[in-house]
C-alpha cells in the first residue's frame, strides 16, 4: 500500500510511505529537516506500523503541538 499525506502545521511539504503487510517499506518527506527527516525514515524502515505510530504519536516540534514524526504517525493511522 502506498500512503500519500500532506502534513499539516509542520515545514515538510509531502510523506509518502510504502507498507506491506503492516511493515513500513520506505518513507520519504519533502521539505522539512532534512536529518531529522532522514533519521526518522531509517528509523521506522522494517517497523510495523502500530509500533511507529506509539512510538511517533504527540511529538511536539517547537510549540506547534506537532511534528514531522507526529505527521507521519497521524498518517499512518489515517491509512489503518
Amino acid at each position: 500500500m502506498t500512503i500519500n499525506y500532506t502534513p499539516k502545521g509542520v515545514c515538510s511539504r509531502h510523506i509518502n510511505v510504502e507498507v506491506t503487510n503492516g511493515i513500513i517499506e520506505s518513507v520519504k518527506f519533502m521539505g522539512g529537516c532534512s536529518g531529522n527527516t532522514q533519521g526518522v525514515a531509517v528509523l521506522v524502515k522494517g517497523m510495523k506500523v502500530e509500533d511507529a505510530i506509539e512510538r511517533l504519536q504527540g511529538i511536539n516540534c517547537n510549540g506547534r503541538g506537532t511534528s514531522c514524526p507526529d505527521q507521519l504517525a497521524i498518517a499512518l493511522k489515517e491509512a489503518l
